[in-house]
């Protein structure tokens, strides 16, 4: 390679290296131009708040381009909708020739191209029929004094919205509109007055109008070339291709913005007439894949739409949808759905709203000899809508799945069959008018089987019979069973159209009765998150559209650990708590009857329960009901029946059980008979070697009465006393959740039990000076746990303190009874002929020694030659 090539290499690459440089630093120069342009140009013309966080300029993206990007832009509106967000999008990029970036302060940037990112966009009108959207300054200046001066024009020749979300509110027509997931493009040149535009839309669009649902999610789609007229605002169809779910449609005519709002002449149809058609209206995820699904007959859907669309008017419409015996295979199912009747019409004549009507004259179909048909209509919609519907014939469920690729865990089976005619208008529904609502017929279930993750356990219904009357829906019966439990209920429906078509509350009043109940057959919490085992769950809810009454009697029911005999009581259910009144049951050997409320309206469900417990076994019932063992674990080493009253309240955790140390309450309790088995209690063990005199075992509870409250993990013990044999003891003090031990013990001791050493005192008095000893009072302290008590008395410093006394006692007595021989000697009565007083050939003096030493041998209680 010659010298001058590699020169002229070298030049390139430099002036290469030299552009891209330019290129990458000259965007840090104008982007504080390109940023205050944005914002006079968005300032200048909205009254709302506005932020952007952020303007970049890049001129390598899209080079020979320039890109603009505007980083999180949200315009948000003041008052009267002061703080909805109008407008909010992530990101907008705009595209434009680099030499617009060159241009003077008055000259304004030429857009070639948009693009938005993650885009939300609502569109709200108050009651009063004010628009969120008019955010425009009104410009006062007189119209030959405005000269224009605008930061941006527009020259744009693509646009792309990626991710957009459209909700458009009347709050005066409570009608709502959502288009979600909105992906579009559009290419053509915006430059020419009348111009071809190629648009490519995806969208998902959810309709509701005065609480009622008509569009879920249903995906549309269009590829169209509209014809644009700039000039007239007048849009056309010329080629297209819509999908309504997977049902294909085509339109022909016009949209054109006039000053009163907009002008609709159009037609639409399907461009084929195959029974495909109708199944491809069926969202995809039930509908399954159509590829080689065999149809025989035809489905059209076909219409106009012709008018004005205006504040008071829309344009006259007329949808037909129709279908004659027709039917459908999926080529891996076994059963062919046939003789498929459809004629349904959705009109308006006059270009009012309320007019609008629909007509479902015939819609029926057959799956082998179970045939099923239903009409209905519907009139006067946006006022108070009437409805009037027939609905009759036979479905096994069973061949339900086998013709349709219905996504079930497992099949359904079971045989329904209805009969029912209704005709009712909406404000009745609205004001419990049931006298003008027309019910009658019957509907039949036998044979139902299901399981699913949202059941505990699989169901299985062996009849449910429903009959329809003008004010009321009768359950005539119905009969399931579901793992242990069998239930069968019968009863009314009150309000259940309320509850269908307007959200209400669901009223009714039923009867049950069953031989099992358990209650964890119908208890599966919803998995909402993973943990570390894998799932977490929630607290059971308690519906909060039902207003229920429901009286129950059953032979036995099963809850958590407990067995419950002979049920009966009644619950109400209303404002998402359960009410529970006169509920009683044989168990623990006795009865119980309660009244409570659980609720589960706030995110903790609480609870608050009064129990009355009737010659129950003490051990059962505090062993095996875990809140009470908290409360008073020393209770089940008691051998007995007692009568109890129980107040509790606190919160419950997931499983519908209490959270221990959320507690509170009181119990008052009487013990029928009773005795201590201080084996199975290291408490008691600990006192019977501190307080020998006791003699656990033989203790008679009968009778004894004990009252304490509890709260904030704590137990307090109002005092109460025992009485075994002669020893009185009085109890008081406290014990933790936590089983920590804080008590003080009184007991009231006669002398003869506090020792071998006290007795042989006690024998030297007479009856007279015994009975002058009262009961000896000893005290005791009880810490530690219960598991590991720690128990301290001061009987040592009680018997010493009584031994005192009795030495005392004796020393008095003896110096008496010297004193009195003393006397005696001196002046005592002559016909005193005592042998331990008077000695035969003794000295008066050697009579006092005597007497003197005796009374000193019985002073120390011994002789001096034992």
């Amino acid at each position: 390679m010659s010298p001058k090539t590699k020169k002229i290499l070298k030049w390139i690459g430099i002036s290469i290296l030299s552009i891209i440089i330019v290129l990458a630093v000259v965007p840090f120069l104008f982007k504080e131009q390109i940023k205050n342009k944005v914002l006079a140009s968005i300032n200048k013309n909205v009254d709302a708040i506005v932020s952007i966080e952020d303007v970049n300029l890049s001129l390598l993206k899209s080079f020979p381009k320039a890109n603009v990007t505007i980083e999180k832009l949200s315009i948000v509106n003041k008052a009267p909708f002061a703080g909805k967000t109008l407008v909010a999008s992530d990101n907008i990029s705009l595209k434009m020739s680099v030499m617009e970036l060159f241009n003077s302060e008055n000259e304004p940037m030429k857009i070639e191209s948009i693009a938005t990112e993650n885009t939300v966009l609502n569109i709200i009108f108050n009651k009063e029929g004010l628009g969120n959207y008019d955010i425009a300054i009104k410009d006062k200046t007189p119209e030959e004094e405005k000269t224009e001066n605008k930061p941006f024009s527009l020259n744009i020749e693509k646009y792309d919205v990626e991710n957009l979300k459209f909700t458009y509110f009347d709050e005066g027509s409570k009608i709502k509109l959502v288009l979600d997931s909105i992906f579009h493009q559009g290419k053509g040149n915006f430059a020419q007055e009348k111009l071809d535009l190629e648009t490519k839309t995806t969208a998902n669009v959810s309709f509701d109008m005065d609480q009622s649902n008509y569009l879920k999610n249903t995906k549309l789609s269009l590829d169209a070339i509209l014809g644009i007229d700039l000039k007239n605002s007048k849009y056309s169809f010329k080629e297209n291709k819509a999908l309504i779910n997977q049902l294909p449609l085509e339109f022909n005519g016009f949209i054109q913005m006039v000053e009163k709002g907009q002008v609709y002449n159009l037609t639409f149809n399907t461009p084929s007439s195959e029974f495909k058609n109708f199944l491809g209206l069926i969202p995809a995820q039930y509908a399954g894949n159509l590829d080689g699904v065999e149809t025989t007959g035809k489905f059209e859907v076909k219409g106009k739409v012709e008018g004005e669309l205006t504040e008071t008017t829309v344009p006259k419409f007329d949808v037909e949808m129709l279908s004659n015996n027709a039917s459908f295979h999926y080529k891996d199912l076994p059963k062919t759905v046939k003789n498929i009747n459809i004629d349904t019409h959705i009109i308006n004549e006059t270009g009012l709203v309320n007019d609008t009507y629909v007509n479902i004259d015939n819609f029926g179909f057959a799956i082998d000899q179970d045939i099923f048909n239903a009409k209905a209509n519907i009139k006067n919609m946006t006022q108070n809508a009437l409805v009037n519907a027939e609905l009759r014939g036979v479905i096994n469920l069973a061949s339900v799945s086998k013709a349709y690729p219905i996504q079930l865990e497992k099949p359904l089976n079971g045989i329904l069959k209805a009969d029912v005619k209704t005709a009712f208008d909406m404000k009745s529904v609205e004001t419990n008018q049931y006298q003008n609502i027309k019910n009658s017929g019957r509907v039949t279930l036998t044979g139902f089987n299901y399981s699913g993750s949202e059941m505990a356990k699989p169901i299985s219904i062996s009849i449910a019979d429903v009959v329809f009357n003008p004010s009321k829906i009768n359950l005539n019966q119905l009969n399931l069973k579901t793992g242990k439990s069998d239930v069968a209920v019968t009863g009314t429906l009150e309000n259940f159209y309320g509850f269908l078509f307007k959200k209400q509350i669901l009223k009714g009043n039923f009867n049950m009765n069953s031989d099992t109940f358990s209650v964890a057959d119908f208890m599966a919490p919803t998995t909402t998150s993973t943990d570390e085992r894998g799932k977490k769950t929630e607290a059971v809810k308690i519906p909060s559209f039902l207003d229920c009454k429901l009286t129950a009697k059953a032979k036995t029911v099963i809850y958590d650990n407990l067995n419950l005999k002979n049920v009966s009581g009644s619950l109400a259910i209303k404002d998402e708590a359960v009410k529970l009144s006169h509920l009683k049951m044989d168990v623990f050997g006795g009865k119980l009857n309660l009244n409570g409320l659980v609720s589960t309206k706030v995110k903790t469900p609480t609870f608050a329960l009064d129990l009355e417990l009737d010659k129950v076994d003490i051990g059962q019932t505090f062993s095996l009901m875990n809140t009470l063992k908290t409360i008073a674990p020393i209770a089940d080493v008691v051998n007995g029946k007692m009568n109890s009253t129980i107040k509790l309240n606190g919160t419950l955790n997931q499983s519908m059980l209490p959270n221990i140390n959320s507690i509170s309450g009181d119990l008052m309790g009487s013990l029928i008979s009773g005795s201590l088995n201080k084996s199975r209690s290291a408490l008691l063990t600990e006192l019977d070697s501190k307080a020998t005199f006791l003699e656990l075992e033989d203790i008679n509870l009968k009778d004894i009465k004990a009252a304490l409250s509890f709260k904030d993990g704590k137990v307090v013990v109002k005092p109460f006393s025992i009485k075994h044999k002669d020893i009185t003891v009085q109890v008081m003090g406290s014990h933790g959740f936590d089983q920590k031990l804080d008590y003080n013990l009184k007991f009231e001791v006669p002398a003869k039990y506090l020792g071998k050493d006290v007795n042989t005192l006690l024998t030297k008095l007479t009856p007279a000076d015994a009975n002058k000893i009262e009961n000896i009072p000893v005290n005791a302290t009880m810490v530690g746990s219960f598991k590991n008590p720690k128990i301290n008395t001061d009987i040592k410093q009680a018997t010493t303190n009584l031994t005192t006394q009795l030495v005392k006692m004796q020393k008095d007595k003896l110096i008496n009874q010297g004193a009195g021989a003393l006397n005696n000697l001196l002046g005592g009565t002559k016909n005193n002929t005592s042998k331990d007083s008077i000695k035969t050939n003794s000295t008066p003096k050697e009579q006092l020694g005597n007497a003197v030493k005796d009374g000193i041998k019985g002073l120390f209680g011994k002789k001096k030659n034992q």
